[in-house]
């Protein structure tokens, strides 16, 4: 890639897109062509088409998703797998006939089996059975990255694949129920200290375990893998398994996690669990030693980077 390669980035306003466009322009590239939802609806075939057909980019980043926690997974299934099915489909495919020098698709780390051995390496994939509370995503996901596979190996074409751990950071989505675990708590505990609430209840045990990844960590290993040239990349992956993980190697429980954003917060009260809700996966922590051997490796703590997004929530709250 040189700096006046014209980028894609779908998705540019989300919490993965927008952090992505912030370390392109870092890294000095400057010709992006970005469309809103508003703009350019991705599930529409015809839309996307024309869309290619007129700006012809060079490269594409597909960070556009319908994203959501536990409860958003279990209570839209339909919406989440035919949402994100359509806007992979039509994007790699239109991709592909406008020859495109290159493309990053990002998935996540749900595609794994809910009893795959930790750490979860990339070969993993389809081994056994999927979380059932976010198996229609995890499909859809699963989807999009063979996508990339079959269109390489039939096509010859550079279609690359990251699979990323949980995300948090600035941009966000904070919504009371339709959001992750680390925008929902933040939201929790700030208006509990706030309205003066003497408790905070966490669904499940607080025992499952989760990795997490500040998303501009997420973004500086996009910008990296992007350059690497195709030899480089297909060094550490294979025709059928082209996906990389991308994560920090650690993991904490979600009690912990919890304690910690309670400190952040500088909420007083008491911390609850409710163990009659559910806990989704036991473990998800990724095996990102492949990612490692090319040279990238996570910089933000998981503590400096909750104070980050906290500070980000404030200011955008008030």
């Amino acid at each position: 890639m040189n700096k006046n390669t014209k980028i894609y980035v779908a998705g540019h306003r989300g919490l993965v897109g927008s952090a992505i466009v912030r370390h392109l322009k870092k890294a000095g590239f400057s010709n992006f062509v970005l469309r809103t939802h508003a703009e350019l609806d991705l599930t529409q075939q015809t839309a996307v088409s024309a869309f290619f057909q007129s700006e012809k980019p060079d490269y594409v980043v597909i960070a556009a998703a319908k994203v959501g926690g536990i409860y958003a997974n279990n209570t839209y299934p339909a919406d989440f797998i035919y949402q994100n099915l359509m806007i992979e489909c039509n994007v790699i495919h239109a991709a592909f006939q406008r020859q495109v020098l290159g493309l990053l698709f990002l998935g996540s780390s749900c595609i794994y089996p809910k009893f795959a051995e930790q750490p979860m390496r990339e070969a993993s994939l389809l081994t056994g059975e999927l979380e059932s509370t976010n198996e229609p995503y995890a499909i859809a996901k699963i989807a999009g990255l063979k996508l990339c596979e079959s269109y390489n190996r039939q096509h010859g074409t550079d279609f690359r694949s990251f699979m990323p751990t949980n995300l948090y950071g600035p941009n966000d989505n904070f919504h009371p129920q339709n959001s992750h675990v680390i925008p929902a708590l933040l939201r929790r505990f700030h208006e509990a200290k706030v309205n003066g609430v003497d408790s905070v209840t966490v669904w499940g045990t607080g025992n499952a375990k989760r990795e997490f990844l500040h998303v501009n960590d997420l973004a500086d290993a996009c910008v990296f893998v992007m350059q690497l040239d195709k030899a480089t990349y297909q060094a550490q992956t294979q025709p059928m398994l082209s996906h990389l993980n991308v994560g920090t190697g650690q993991e904490v429980t979600i009690r912990e996690l919890a304690e910690t954003i309670k400190q952040v917060t500088g909420f007083q009260g008491e911390l609850r669990f409710d163990s009659n809700k559910p806990d989704g996966t036991p473990h998800k922590l990724l095996d990102v030693s492949k990612l490692n051997a090319l040279g990238w490796r996570a910089k933000i703590g998981l503590l400096d980077g909750l104070r980050e997004t906290y500070r980000w929530f404030v200011a955008v709250d008030s």
